[in-house]
């Protein structure tokens, strides 16, 4: 039995780009899971979807600057977010369509742009993510972005949840409703330029979204629901890893899978507690 856990969740581990791969995996399954949570009660979903896709020109943009990618890539989610606001607030389209015209627009851009240069970024990284190709370097810069994150969410953590919750209580109550609204697009941004290496920019909008759904399914405490989704990410991302080695796949879209399997179950869970729940009630009426 001891031999059977060493090999199959130890010995992974031996190997110098498990180990990075693990931390890399750690801290953004950690900050995305965190951000989820906001991003699910505040109804942003594909405003995370939005932002993923539109970091593309950018990458392109700065690799042909000789810029740092993250900058790039920072830097075109940004201006997709404020681009996004800009059009909502100036036409009657409701935001939703402006998000999937605009992202639609910025990725496409993006393809072209890529297809048009020749680089050595190779395409399926940047869409899937390559989190066994991580470097120390690249640790340092998730570490980094990551560490941005999170220390600004748990210092307005309470603020954050009030503007979510109800932006017009959270404006009566002399909230600066305004900056906290950038703040949360800045850290979205900042989120998904951290895990672009390790699941892409097609793949992170599942980290973004799927922790946070899954915890608000179990929990209804706001601080509860925060820790149960930075552990089941941190758990998926694990396994993940862990998994995809045995069987010699593609890591990202199994941390995905996996996350996915704990919504599916959490939903499923919920469907039997509310028909439990139901036949209770409608036994206790007719015994009543």
């Amino acid at each position: 039995m001891v031999e059977l856990v060493s090999f199959y969740l130890l010995d992974p581990f031996a190997y110098g780009f498990m180990r990075r791969a693990l931390v890399a995996a750690i801290l953004v399954g950690a900050v995305c899971a965190l951000l989820s949570c906001y991003l699910v009660l505040k109804g942003w979903a594909l405003m995370g979807d939005a932002v993923s896709h539109a970091v593309l020109p950018g990458i392109v943009l700065a690799w042909m600057a000789g810029l740092p990618l993250a900058l790039g890539a920072f830097a075109a989610g940004m201006g997709c977010a404020l681009l996004t606001g800009y059009i909502k607030d100036h036409s009657r389209v409701k935001e939703d369509t402006v998000m999937g015209i605009v992202f639609a627009g910025m990725f496409a851009a993006g393809l072209v742009m890529l297809s048009r240069i020749e680089t050595d970024i190779h395409l399926m990284h940047i869409l899937f993510g390559n989190i066994l190709g991580v470097g120390w370097g690249d640790i340092a810069e998730i570490l980094a972005l990551s560490g941005v994150t999170i220390a600004v969410v748990f210092l307005k953590w309470r603020d954050f949840m009030i503007y979510v919750f109800d932006p017009a209580y959270a404006k009566v109550a002399g909230l600066p409703v305004r900056a906290l609204h950038f703040s949360l697009l800045v850290l979205l941004a900042l989120s998904i330029v951290a895990s672009l290496k390790a699941v892409g920019i097609i793949l992170v909008i599942a980290l973004l979204i799927a922790p946070g759904a899954t915890a608000f399914l179990i929990s209804h405490d706001f601080r509860r629901m925060m820790i149960l989704a930075v552990l089941m990410a941190v758990f998926c991302c694990v396994a993940g890893l862990v998994i995809s080695f045995h069987a010699d796949i593609a890591t990202a879209p199994v941390i995905v899978l996996l996350q996915a399997g704990l919504f599916a179950a959490a939903f499923g869970c919920n469907l039997l507690r509310e028909e439990k729940s139901g036949i209770w009630h409608a036994k206790k009426t007719k015994t009543g």
